[in-house]
């Protein structure tokens, strides 16, 4: 009887010891628990608080300087615009725009000095080769102006068309670098477009005779056209079109001149049946000194600008000039002049 009283005395206190142990136990985890929470908290909001104030409205702004550098505004107008409710995003899409937008400017720059080297080999090829001739023809007339009077004369006059060729060249140059910059005013006057057309024609009409090419108009016009247009300077696009023409064109051929009425304007197309351009070198042609055929274009003349001088005349004047062509058919420039009113 006794044994059995301190048996359940002594399970007993071993309950009651267990179940001290696990109260005490579970108010350490109860506390642990409350003391992480609070910690995680206390953590979330003070970095939530940091990434607001710190981060995010940091790109915010970033995103309204971009957006209004782009639109060339004053930095100090970013301060108080709108931005919208996920400037994140709008900063990746700006800053893809932007990026594109350099990438282009890089690949124009790449093409801009790409043509500026092609020009200055262009410029230094057409000055030395008249140069070096004028240098030969010289060095020969030294030895020969004496003693053959009349070999002497032909290598002077040699020398005479080649100084003509460089001051060709040279005025076409400042005529193009004037234009570019706005230099020449253009003296708009009424004038009619068909006389023009018929006066520079007649001009050329002995070297269009020595090729056997033949000058008309496709149509006869019995009405003037009149224009409001620099007269001097339509002139010298129309004689620089017509003389190109001749050069290129087809012996026993012929090159003509179509005007069509438009609603306010008429358009001036200049035909022949020559040897054509290929498609691929189109875009390329009122380039300064661009040659289709490099060879054949210096064996018979020219400065390499007539095109290129044709098309700055023609944009001071707001209007167009375009060319389409087929190898071995012909090619036809076209454009445009302003009606008089």
């Amino acid at each position: 009887m006794k044994l059995s009283v301190l048996v359940l005395i002594t399970a007993f206190a071993v309950a009651l010891s267990i179940g001290l142990v696990n109260f005490h136990f579970q108010q350490s985890l109860y506390y642990m628990l409350v003391s992480f929470g609070i910690s995680f908290l206390t953590s979330f909001i003070v970095f939530y608080y940091l990434l607001e104030k710190y981060i995010y409205t940091k790109i915010t702004l970033i995103y309204k300087l971009i957006h209004n550098l782009k639109l060339g505004k004053d930095l100090k107008e970013a301060i108080g615009e709108y931005v919208s409710s996920d400037p994140l995003n709008d900063v990746e899409q700006e800053v893809k725009a932007w990026a594109g937008e350099k990438k282009k400017e890089i690949d124009l720059l790449k093409k801009q000095e790409q043509f500026r080297r092609e020009f200055l080999s262009n410029v230094s090829h057409e000055f030395k080769t008249p140069l070096f001739a004028i240098q030969g023809y010289v060095e020969t007339l030294k030895d020969c102006i004496v003693d053959d009077p009349e070999r002497a004369k032909g290598f002077l006059e040699k020398a005479s068309k080649n100084v003509e060729r460089l001051s060709y060249l040279i005025d076409d140059l400042d005529s193009i670098s004037r234009l570019e910059s706005g230099e020449i005013p253009i003296n708009y006057e009424k004038f009619d477009v068909v006389l023009l057309a018929k006066e520079v024609m007649d001009s050329l009409e002995e070297k269009a005779k020595k090729r056997n090419i033949k000058l008309f108009f496709k149509e006869k016009y019995m009405n003037p056209a009149y224009v409001s247009a620099d007269r001097e300077k339509i002139s010298q696009v129309l004689f620089n079109l017509l003389q190109n023409s001749l050069k290129y064109g087809r012996e026993n051929g012929f090159t003509a001149i179509k005007i069509f009425e438009l609603h306010d304007q008429y358009l001036i197309e200049v035909t022949d049946n020559g040897i054509g351009i290929d498609e691929k070198q189109l875009p390329r042609l009122f380039e300064r000194f661009y040659r289709v055929d490099s060879h054949r274009s210096r064996e018979v003349g020219g400065t390499g600008l007539g095109l290129a001088i044709v098309k700055h005349i023609l944009e001071a004047h707001q209007q167009i000039i375009s060319v389409r062509s087929t190898l071995q058919i012909g090619t036809t420039f076209a454009f445009t002049l302003q009606k008089y009113s």
